[in-house]
């Protein structure tokens, strides 16, 4: 008789620690999945290299995709909150300047990423992006083209003593002067160009460009224009507010 109870318990022991060991159900498997998926996501980022950071460390940019030493794709963190964009980091020698300030004048704090993305003989370029801390979604900056197309009037005149009259209207106010020398006289140029320099830069809470033009095939920069952004509500954007024209003079 003890015998039978001693194997009778002894089978019991078995069932109970077979119920314990039960396959994990659809539902369990697909959470597993989805938390390891998360968990290497994070992993890989974390495992980014870190290109830049601001000065309080709120704001990170991790390289996510480099190629030929050349970044095309980035991991942005904001204080701990994380989303990828697709922009482009050539290998021009100067790192990207990360800001966590409040541009749009609401107490809150935005990050700002500016990126030199050319430079060579009369070339500096850069692009900047504003990033709404909330929702990580990019605040779109009104683009050098735009103000140039719908801010910016010149006109460029040839003498016959080899000089240049430049007349330049912006925002209705009107500037001219004389520039020393016609530095491409076989080059029917009846305005200014732009683009050779586009400088992007904060000061004071503000959003700064400054855009010279010039004339000539290899640019000569005869004039600067400086202009500060304001911010409009309405439209979500950053717009010119303000353009200060300054001759170069040679």
């Amino acid at each position: 008789m003890k015998k039978q109870i001693g194997t009778l318990m002894l089978l019991s022991i078995f069932t109970l620690s077979g119920c314990g060991d039960k396959p994990a159900t659809a539902a369990e498997e697909k959470v597993e999945a989805s938390t390891n998926q998360v968990a290497k996501q994070s992993e890989k980022q974390n495992d980014a290299k870190l290109i830049e950071a601001s000065d309080d460390k709120k704001v990170k940019l991790y390289a996510l995709n480099e190629e030929n030493n050349e970044i095309k794709s980035v991991v942005l963190d904001i204080d701990g909150k994380q989303k990828n964009f697709d922009w482009e980091i050539p290998n021009t020698g100067t790192k990207p300047q990360l800001f966590y300030t409040d541009l749009t004048n609401d107490n809150k704090e935005e990050a700002v990423v500016i990126i030199q993305t050319g430079r060579g003989t009369g070339l500096n370029n850069y692009d900047i992006h504003v990033i709404n801390v909330e929702d990580l979604s990019e605040i779109k900056v009104q683009s050098y083209e735009d103000i140039v197309a719908n801010e910016i009037k010149s006109k460029v005149v040839k003498n016959d003593d080899g000089t240049l009259t430049i007349t330049a209207t912006a925002q209705g106010k009107e500037s001219k002067f004389d520039y020393d020398f016609d530095p491409a006289p076989n080059l029917n140029q009846d305005e200014l160009a732009f683009g050779g320099v586009v400088v992007y830069t904060l000061e004071n809470q503000k959003i700064k460009l400054n855009m010279p033009g010039s004339v000539g095939v290899s640019p000569v920069y005869v004039s600067d224009f400086n202009i500060t952004y304001k911010f409009d509500n309405a439209k979500n954007e950053f717009i010119v507010d303000q353009i200060e024209m300054i001759p170069t003079k040679k």
